[in-house]
């Protein structure tokens, strides 16, 4: 598309993401007599709190994501570009993708977040996060690389290293993430014939008092409770000082590991740094009561990308997919109502609703905090895989993640377990009577 092409007379809506807040705030636009221009650098919406079921073998990729074009083919009003967003004019308006200037009357920032590695970027090298597909499949691969190189492996210490999985972070993703590789390390030992994969050790690292420290006290104790039934190694406490290539520094004890996953903290897109506006610490933009940029009332930020507070209690909105669709819902109603009504001016305040907190485990495994109601284990884990399937995008992501579950659910087995992508991973030749 020739993104210097002459604009037509409708008002432009330019969204940047296609995330929750970004397909959210598309979707209130539909019925609207306005272009709508959707800027994304993948051409897929990502399912992103069912990323670690793909590192983790339950799923494959197109189980959680689905083309963006697809979710909008029948809405008229609306454009996809397949590109990157370098910056962002103010001033003049404009939004820069690959050098070209694509024009907005309103501009929607929902780029989201990447990993943060609190200074140490050299971290990131041998311990990989999880935000996109690409992350997914590459944790994928090194983790069941590991088994295979046990196969093989004649040294003890360096079987064991092969067979240790360090996940850095007791948040939500690493919880999750934990107590699923535990599980499959001790579903899938008759598969192997020269190693015992029920000795695998995955070790959870959280420096703070506990695991799921948002979450209250009772259900960050049952997860602990859970995660330990599943033979997690939790160390509460120490922080990760260093990050090699053979292991982790853990407070002042080296940890042997060929496996080191990072779960512990996130940085808002760099492109909010390009508006010249107030950020946090996070890298997020501190947005008006409205979720608008002050001083630019015609442009929003949400999700990820924004510090924003709940207009009633006064306290920050989480960054979670709730978050960033109750902002794209709010967004484009007023966007809408601006453009549909002359005489409407009063925005009012965003309130965020929260809906609850649930983080799962493992099969039977879960906990929730739905406004005050506490629930562990099984009742849990039903509710977690339910709301998640409501969530999806697509009538055929919802049947095949069901379908998914129920077959690992009653077999204990993870059909996904596929070793994809670059093939730079070298396993020793056996010797012939190995």
């Amino acid at each position: 598309m020739n993104m210097k092409s002459k604009r037509n007379k409708k008002p432009r809506v330019v969204i940047v993401g296609g995330g929750f807040g970004g397909v959210a705030t598309a979707k209130q636009l539909k019925k609207t007599d306005v272009d709508v221009v959707l800027i994304d650098r993948r051409n897929y919406h990502l399912f992103q709190p069912l990323l670690y079921q793909v590192a983790t073998a339950a799923l494959n990729p197109s189980d959680i994501a689905a083309p963006i074009r697809k979710i909008f083919r029948k809405q008229k009003n609306l454009r996809s570009i397949l590109g990157a967003v370098e910056n962002v004019d103010l001033e003049a308006r404009k939004v820069y993708v690959k050098g070209q200037p694509v024009s907005y009357d309103y501009l929607v920032l929902a780029a989201g977040a990447t990993h943060s590695y609190f200074g140490n970027d050299q971290s990131a090298e041998h311990a990989p996060g999880l935000k996109t597909l690409d992350d997914a499949t590459e944790i994928r691969r090194k983790f069941l690389l590991s088994f295979e190189a046990a196969e093989v492996e004649t040294d003890e210490a360096a079987k064991e290293a092969c067979l240790t999985f360090v996940v850095i972070g007791g948040g939500p993703t690493g919880c999750e993430m934990a107590g699923a590789m535990a599980e499959v390390a001790r579903s899938i030992p008759d598969d192997f014939r020269h190693v015992d994969t029920k000795t695998a050790r995955v070790i959870l690292i959280q420096s703070g008092k506990r695991v799921l420290k948002s979450f209250p006290q009772e259900s960050s104790d049952a997860a602990y409770d859970q995660l330990k039934e599943l033979g997690v190694e939790i160390k509460l406490g120490p922080r990760v000082t260093e990050v090699r290539k053979d292991g982790v520094v853990c407070g002042e004890e080296f940890i042997a590991a060929n496996n080191v996953f990072w779960a512990a903290g996130v940085k808002s897109s760099p492109l909010g740094e390009t508006l010249g506006v107030e950020l946090d610490r996070s890298g997020r933009v501190i947005v008006e009561p409205d979720l608008s940029v002050t001083g630019h009332p015609n442009v929003f930020v949400i999700g990820d990308q924004a510090s924003a507070k709940d207009a009633k209690t006064g306290d920050p909105v989480p960054g979670v997919a709730q978050g960033a669709i109750q902002g794209g819902d709010y967004v484009g109603k007023i966007i809408r109502k601006e453009l549909e009504d002359d005489t409407w001016v009063e925005r009012g305040e965003f309130t965020y609703f929260d809906k609850g907190n649930l983080a799962t485990i493992g099969r039977n495994k879960a906990v929730a905090d739905i406004r005050g109601f506490k629930l562990s284990g099984f009742p849990a884990w039903f509710i977690w895989a339910v709301v998640h399937i409501m969530f999806l995008v697509n009538f055929r992501s919802k049947i095949s993640v069901a379908f998914s579950w129920a077959w690992t659910y009653l077999l204990g087995s993870r059909g996904a377990r596929l070793i994809t992508g670059k093939s730079d991973y070298v396993i020793k030749q056996p010797p012939e009577d190995h």
